[in-house]
């Protein structure tokens, strides 16, 4: 069972969102705070697994909180939820370490399919917000690589952008997971990131395609 934080200002929706998450039996609410710094209070003093994370609150911002969260606490994963479609929200959230960022209008099989997706490895984003992300990702100017991943390596961090889990990484490469995570391992110390989540940033930021 993983034990969820809730954070949002407004208590009628972490009351919702709760209702919402604990339709499932593997998801547990066992916290909720109204701001940032409450957040990271929380994420100190309690076994937290995932934290469901609104962006614009009082005191302290998700964004702000997210960031020191991922520092201290870096296994434990962040769900952004937010009413604000807007693409330079979600690139500062997965820069510092969101593992998701779903806007408020999802409904709930939606935002629990996040919940597991993001315990396998995924990096669920609304697809509103993709649509809107990936014009500026795509008119960059281009970069010539210079990383010394091998070009299977290179497939792999790719699919890794794409928010493809490890399965569905090894189905597509005809691999087994085991040799998938052993790739990515070697990935994260050729390339010095810190997890998988900083890999597919790179992937997204270096349009490895």
């Amino acid at each position: 069972m993983w034990n969820i934080l809730i954070v949002e200002d407004q208590s009628i929706v972490r009351q919702g969102l709760k209702l919402m998450l604990e339709q499932d039996g593997n998801i547990r609410v066992v916290a909720e705070a109204s701001n940032g710094r409450e957040a990271i209070k929380c994420v100190e003093e309690q076994m937290i697994d995932l934290v469901l994370m609104d962006i614009r609150m009082p005191v302290m911002n998700g964004i702000e909180a997210t960031r020191i969260i991922k520092e201290r606490f870096p296994q434990v994963k962040i769900l952004i939820l937010t009413t604000f479609n807007d693409d330079e929200y979600a690139i500062q959230a997965l820069k510092y370490g969101a593992n998701a960022f779903l806007l408020k209008t999802s409904d709930s099989q939606t935002l629990i399919e996040a919940v597991y997706s993001c315990f396998r490895g995924g990096l669920p984003i609304h697809e509103e917000v993709a649509a809107k992300m990936m014009p500026r990702l795509l008119h960059k100017a281009e970069k010539k690589l210079d990383i010394p991943l091998s070009s299977r390596e290179l497939a792999i961090t790719k699919l890794v952008g794409e928010g493809k889990t490890n399965k569905e990484i090894a189905a597509e490469l005809y691999l087994s997971i085991g040799t998938v995570k052993n790739h990515i391992t070697q990935i994260l110390q050729k390339l010095e990131l810190r997890d998988r989540t900083q890999l597919a940033i790179f992937a997204v930021k270096n349009d490895i395609s």
